[in-house]
């Protein structure tokens, strides 16, 4: 089986980083990349995308050198299908709280008779074998609630899954501790090592959204191994400002 660039990446770094995107851009990918990213997520659960536009862009970004996941809204098999179908490496599945919804979403990722999803590849790159096109694709499980936190266990217990991701925003609030610095408050803080635990005792990957460097430095130093640093919002408001700062002499 040939593995997916976010495959490949996980086998060799003991950490993969990413950017995310929220809006349709090109430009997006090539920078994250050129920066020396790993991967880069495109959100249709938050952003101003939806499932045909990421697909346009997976297909018009084929050739730039960065891993792809997609974080969708729910398992539902059509959206994840046209996403795989483009060439996503992954899919991220926001809130999940019980293990049959992590099954659930596999099973989108899978033909039958493992799984339900319907064959239309888009991308020739990609060949026509359904079980070269299923084994590269990878499956997440974002755990952002109390829910899916007493059932994580189970969750990365469910076959093909490939890791759980953690929402540390939504885990907050969904603990009653707010959503500034969540990652920093203690309790939010502990949520998050059980997940990353419980993934490691399972074999699976741990993800989680950072915001920035340095709180992907901590997490990582906290075993976690797929960590998305910032939104290109972040990016371009980080650089923009450091120019202006530079030109009014101000640094």
């Amino acid at each position: 089986m040939t593995a997916s660039r976010l495959q490949q990446a996980l086998a060799e770094k003991p950490q993969v980083w990413g950017g995310w995107i929220t809006g349709p851009t090109f430009a997006g990918p090539d920078e994250f990349a050129h920066a020396g990213y790993d991967y880069v997520g495109f959100d249709i659960q938050h952003g101003y995308l939806d499932d045909a536009d990421v697909a346009q862009i997976l297909r018009r970004i084929e050739h730039v050198p960065i891993a792809t996941a997609v974080r969708v809204p729910s398992p539902a098999s059509a959206p994840i299908g046209r996403l795989l179908d483009a060439g996503a490496d992954a899919i991220i599945v926001a809130m999940v709280d019980r293990p049959e919804q992590a099954a659930e979403a596999v099973a989108a990722t899978r033909y039958a008779p493992e799984g339900i999803r319907s064959f239309g590849p888009l991308r020739a790159s990609l060949g026509r074998d359904p079980a070269e096109l299923a084994g590269r694709v990878s499956v997440f499980a974002m755990i952002e609630t109390a829910a899916g936190l007493d059932a994580v266990a189970d969750i990365c217990a469910v076959p093909g899954l490939a890791g759980v991701y953690v929402g540390p925003a939504d885990l907050a609030i969904s603990l009653g501790v707010g959503i500034v610095k969540a990652t920093s408050n203690r309790e939010v803080r502990d949520a998050a090592v059980r997940v990353q635990q419980a993934a490691a005792a399972a074999g699976i990957v741990a993800g989680i959204h950072a915001g920035d460097g340095l709180t992907g430095k901590d997490l990582a130093e906290l075993g976690f191994q797929l960590i998305t640093l910032a939104p290109e919002s972040a990016a371009l408001r980080r650089g923009a400002t450091a120019h202006l700062a530079e030109a009014e002499g101000r640094q």
